[in-house]
């Protein structure tokens, strides 16, 4: 909920919150532009790269962004050719570039009836391999299903409400939900795709039949563990407009977002997310330059039916301005209220659909509020140099070289044939093939210490055991001991946050600036 002062700020105050507002959202990259692929492209350092606009006009994949990472050395015309090759079109591109030189690429299934000539062949071997070392593809088979997300949440949120499971009888009724494991399956599959991007130059590639869920999931987390610009707010704003909300996640279906005529697409990869960066920021404090404040205010937002960042499923729907459930053809604004949105609204980002993004916090956090997203310690560490936390690395003989396919399964790297024919007869299994049945030691043997040391800025997080825990103060919210700290920790203060609230409301009634004229069952109730 909103928090409001008891007296009106003055004009200073405003023009400081405005200028405040205003950082925050240029540091944060939304990704609808040319300018902001090339900034953080640059940013990463990825040569080889560029960014190509062969998706301008969503005519080629409509699902993807109209910009899109892909190596230097293919043009545009050849990339054309690899689109019909994968399912929904959704191409390999680049999602990530380690600064000790690997790659870590993003994209959906093979398509099963594609037969591509010669040259198409030709055109996917320049876009998979492309010279940067052996290609490793990371399946996301072994992650939980989205069915399988949505039940265990179902069950975690029954087991949380009040008298659910005897005291004696929760701890057992908790593992039952089985959403702890899904939490620590998702970070060990992080864990051995970041430590196998830092062991070796090579190339990931992670894929799924859509890569419009666990990708987004796997990717992030990825990012999290390895780049410590995205464990800034800003950079981790960021990332998650790159890949969820740019990328295509669907909103809308999986946050339940629809009118429940679909029930089977429910399924809350993006509340999983949240909660493994909580796991994270509960290991490594200092590593985070946001709170567990920042992520419950961003879990809570994700339900709010005024955000274009969860109302979209993609970035050629929020361009134009028309979301699939569209709320009765209303939006909503703190200072307008409900209001039919007008086609004339045009401009940068998400003003095309008249509604804000959700980074906007200044429209429903204070200040004070905003500040205890911060972390003071996490804020102050500045990003590393790339030069000073690249991973040493053994001769060229001890890894296969460019052109070789792997699989990643279950922490195993198993040689793999080209997943297309060839005019070249197919390559031969490298008998120095790296067999990763225990990947922490064979990274550890790649930095030449035992036991292994991560270089700087990468996070091992523990994943087992009691170092992955409940959300308490997201899940148990009804409980006053889960409750130390969050903006309103007592009942006198939610009084006093609920009379400043009505207060306000108040007043926008009588200027004839909030109303409600929609039979929405999502809308708020003023």
């Amino acid at each position: 909920g909103w928090s409001c002062p008891a007296e009106a700020p003055s004009e200073e105050e405003e023009e400081e919150e405005e200028d405040e507002e205003e950082e925050d959202s240029a540091a944060t990259l939304l990704f609808e532009s040319l300018w902001d692929w090339e900034k953080e492209l640059k940013r990463l350092g990825a040569v080889g790269w560029r960014v190509s606009a062969v998706n301008e006009r969503f005519d080629m994949a409509p699902s993807l962004p109209r910009y899109l990472w892909v190596p230097s050395g293919l043009l545009d015309h050849d990339l054309k050719r690899t689109f019909a090759h994968f399912e929904e079109r959704r191409v390999p591109r680049l999602c990530w570039h380690h600064p000790g030189g690997s790659d870590l690429l993003r994209a959906a299934g093979f398509h099963t009836a594609s037969e591509p000539g010669s040259e198409d062949v030709r055109c996917l071997e320049a876009l998979l391999l492309g010279g940067r070392g052996p290609c490793v593809l990371v399946d996301t088979a072994e992650l939980p299903t989205l069915t399988d997300i949505q039940l265990a949440h179902l069950k975690l949120r029954a087991l949380c409400l009040p008298g659910a499971a005897a005291e004696e009888k929760w701890l057992s009724a908790l593992e039952g939900t089985r959403w702890l494991d899904h939490v620590c399956t998702c970070l060990r599959k992080a864990v051995e795709v970041a430590l196998l991007l830092a062991g070796r130059r090579c190339s990931i590639l992670l894929q799924e039949p859509s890569d419009r869920d666990l990708n987004c999931l796997l990717a992030s987390l990825v990012q999290l563990l390895g780049d410590p610009h995205a464990r800034t707010l800003p950079g981790f704003q960021s990332l998650v407009q790159r890949e969820w909300v740019a990328a295509g996640h669907p909103f809308p279906c999986r946050l339940g977002l629809l009118h429940r005529d679909s029930p089977r697409e429910e399924a809350p990869v993006f509340l999983l997310f949240l909660d493994c960066t909580w796991q994270l920021v509960q290991q490594f404090p200092a590593a985070f330059g946001f709170t567990e404040a920042y992520l419950l205010a961003l879990h809570d937002s994700s339900f709010a039916p005024y955000f274009s960042t969860f109302l979209f499923s993609c970035q050629r729907q929020r361009s134009h301005g028309s979301p699939q459930q569209r709320f009765h053809s209303q939006t909503y604004t703190p200072v307008n209220g409900w209001r039919d949105p007008s086609p004339a609204v045009q401009g940068v980002g998400s003003a095309a659909c008249g509604l804000p993004t959700v980074w906007d916090w200044g429209l429903r956090y204070s200040r004070q509020q905003r500040v205890q997203f911060m972390n003071p310690v996490g804020a102050a560490m500045q990003h590393p140099n790339t030069t000073d936390h690249q991973t040493p690395r053994r001769p060229t003989d001890a890894w296969p070289g460019p052109g070789s396919v792997f699989v990643l399964t279950k922490g195993t790297l198993s040689p793999q044939p080209f997943p297309w024919r060839s005019s070249r007869p197919p390559l031969r299994p490298s008998r120095r093939a790296p067999s990763l049945e225990n990947l922490s030691e064979w990274v550890g043997n790649l930095w030449g210490s035992l036991p292994p040391r991560p270089p700087p800025g990468l996070l091992l997080p523990c994943t087992t055991g009691p170092s992955v825990r409940l959300w308490h103060r997201c899940y148990l919210r009804g409980l006053p001991e889960a409750q130390r700290g969050r903006f309103a920790p007592s009942p006198d203060g939610l009084a006093e946050e609920l009379t400043l609230l009505q207060d306000r409301l108040s007043a926008w009634q009588a200027a004839g600036l909030c109303t409600k004229t929609t039979n929405d069952p999502l809308a708020p109730s003023w």
